[in-house]
């Protein structure tokens, strides 16, 4: 058993031996070289943009809510019984509107009885001036007389001003609230009758971080947006900085001016604010073509010979899809913007759009890191 064990490896050994020196050595080099043609890969293909200078905007972003221009609520001076509403829920009113009128029947009559001792006082004392001045009445006639003239003059308008005080008056333009009283209702100086608010200018106030205190000047561009009209910008100025920090939250207060042509925005209303504060000349590139080694930031750039080169950048203002190049770039470079997984440093590529020749390299070149400086 064993001797027909040794024979059976021995032939085995031999037959190995008699294929190894037998095997065409040029066969196996064509079929390397076949190997190699059909397993070659083209260079990546790979989107680039230049680096161009943008204007960019030093914005900053905060929550504020609206106020009107000028909001009160109307209220009596004197207790009295109301005779007649002039309005309704919601007017529009100008200044000087009569909105309610209070009762004023003993104001009448003393109205007319100090325009008839008015009257009769100025008579007087046009007839005293005519004798005065023929020399028949005496100067001390004269002097009271004219005394008389003034203190009837200021008695009526004492009632002129209890009568104004029973009429309740818009001080100003706006938009009334609900009314809260009817006809008959008895007021008092604290009775609310409705609210007025200037709306055709919004005061928006919110905080901004201390850090941003010294950028902050009244004159900034606002703009403002609110969940009731999506899509829509409301633009004002930055009207006030405050003038105290809070210690608590270290943030300091500002009021914005936006006008409101068509009342849109109300008081109460909750807006997003974006201030702009300035503006500049920067070098941008779209934000995905830059990525990330441990805690710099690199982007690929290509040279003349469509090589792709880590190139180390230094960021600065970032805003949707695009962040500011401070450093590490200038205007015309070209970086990759599409297909940055598949490089690697010194790595040729193809443009999209353009054939392999384009490119620089031969149809199925193998994409190998170039030469340094080549």
């Amino acid at each position: 058993m064993k001797n027909f064990l040794l024979i059976f490896m021995g032939a085995a050994l031999a037959g190995s031996a008699v294929f190894y020196f037998t095997y065409d050595d040029s066969a196996g080099e064509q079929g390397a070289r076949g190997s190699g043609r059909f397993g070659a890969q083209p260079p990546p293909l790979v989107g680039v943009t230049p680096v161009v200078a943008q204007q960019l905007y030093d914005t900053v972003n905060a929550i504020g809510t609206a106020q009107a221009n000028e909001s009160l609520t109307l209220t009596a001076k004197v207790t009295d019984t109301i005779t007649h509403v002039a309005f309704e829920d919601g007017d529009f009113v100008a200044a000087g509107a009569v909105l309610v009128e209070l009762t004023n029947q003993e104001e009448e009559a003393l109205l007319d009885e100090a325009r008839a001792n008015l009257d009769d006082a100025l008579n007087q004392l046009r007839r005293l001036e005519g004798l005065a001045e023929r020399g028949l009445a005496p100067e001390s006639e004269l002097d009271i007389a004219r005394a008389r003239a003034a203190a009837s003059e200021a008695r009526l308008n004492t009632v002129l001003a209890r009568l104004r005080d029973r009429l309740i008056m818009a001080p100003f333009a706006g938009v009334l609230g609900f009314r809260q009283v009817s006809t008959g209702t008895l007021v008092q100086p604290n009775t609310p009758i409705t609210t007025l608010d200037d709306i055709s200018i919004i005061k928006l106030d919110f905080t901004v971080p201390e850090t941003f205190l010294g950028v902050m000047t009244p004159g900034a561009g606002v703009f403002a947006e609110s969940a009731s009209y999506p899509g829509r910008e409301f633009e004002g100025v930055v009207r006030t900085v405050g003038s105290r920090v809070d210690p608590v939250t270290r943030a300091f207060q500002v009021r914005a001016h936006i006008p409101n042509a068509d009342n849109a925005l109300r008081p109460g209303m909750l807006l997003t604010v974006r201030v702009v504060m300035g503006q500049r000349t920067a070098l941008v590139i779209p934000e995905h073509a830059v990525f990330q080694i441990q805690d710099r930031a690199f982007v690929y750039r290509l040279d003349s010979e469509l090589v792709a080169r880590e190139q180390q950048i230094v960021t600065g203002a970032r805003r949707v899809g695009l962040v500011e190049v401070v450093d590490g770039l200038e205007a015309g470079d070209r970086i990759v913007t599409e297909g940055i997984v598949k490089l690697r440093d010194g790595m040729r590529v193809r443009l999209a759009g353009q054939d392999a020749e384009l490119s620089g390299l031969p149809d199925g070149a193998v994409a190998q890191p170039a030469v340094a400086g080549g």
